[in-house]
């Protein structure tokens, strides 16, 4: 199973994932002229895919799925009931197909097996996720504010992680964001700072990951260097300094990965 992240961050996030039978994407959070280039950029054919998952109904991680539906109407749109109600007011005529999960029952897309899990974010019905193909798993959890014990347990047996790590405090606390926005995403249902990254991979014990990958960087209150830094450490104290360690970014595609 291979996959990439074509934007992280807070102006659009979307990731491919494919096992070489089924070829997804997780969220299309781009404008889709940006969307396009960045799949080009990364030698994926448009159409190619099959799927989006969808992680929640905050606009970066959807803008650009009417018009990707539209150019695209095989493709098969998946999210929770509260996350496609979400997104069905921003597009409310675009006529958008979907495929209903519940947020804790697992489900098949073709050859891919795909377990989704509830996390704390300030969104109608977020989930993350682990995506299953010949034996190797890939978790994916941003856009939370807390990790609880559903995702430490959900996330356990992962073989590659998608792990957020959103903002340094200080940095936070020390930008021009209003308050009620710095605190929205300190708190508990906001998103994970690299503190709170370091913390769980310090104390989740993982037997079999082999990569880890760090998203959802603020440009304004955080940087790569930070992140991939507290990470780093983290990492050696915890005799999981040999895996592969990455930053993703807003504005260029990542390597393509295989797990």
């Amino acid at each position: 199973m291979k996959f990439c992240s074509l934007a992280s961050g807070s102006k659009g996030n979307c990731m491919y994932v494919s096992d070489g039978e089924t070829s997804i994407l997780v969220d299309a959070g781009l404008p889709f002229s940006i969307l396009k280039d960045r799949l080009e950029k990364a030698s994926i054919p448009l159409d190619s895919l099959q799927a989006v998952l969808f992680t929640h109904d905050h606009s970066d991680h959807y803008r650009g799925v009417a018009s990707l539906q539209r150019d695209n109407p095989s493709i098969e749109l998946y999210a929770t009931e509260g996350t496609a109600e979400g997104i069905e007011l921003a597009f409310p005529k675009a006529g958008l197909q979907w495929q209903i999960f519940e947020r804790t029952t697992p489900f098949t897309i073709n050859s891919m097996s795909v377990t989704p899990f509830p996390i704390p974010h300030n969104a109608a019905d977020p989930v993350g996720f682990t995506l299953t193909s010949q034996g190797r798993t890939l978790g994916i959890a941003t856009d939370l504010g807390q990790i609880l014990p559903n995702i430490r347990e959900s996330l356990a047996d992962c073989h590659a992680l998608i792990l957020e790590s959103n903002h340094d405090p200080a940095m936070l606390k020390s930008s021009n964001r209003p308050f009620s926005v710095r605190a929205r995403i300190a708190g508990i249902s906001g998103h994970l700072s690299n503190e709170d990254a370091t913390e769980f991979i310090r104390r989740s014990g993982f037997v079999l990951l082999q990569s880890l990958h760090l998203a959802h960087i603020s440009e304004e209150c955080n940087s790569t260097y930070d992140a991939y830094r507290c990470m780093a450490e983290a990492l050696w104290e915890c005799g999981l300094g040999d895996i592969t360690l990455s930053c993703f970014q807003q504005n260029e595609p990542s390597c393509m990965y295989e797990v």
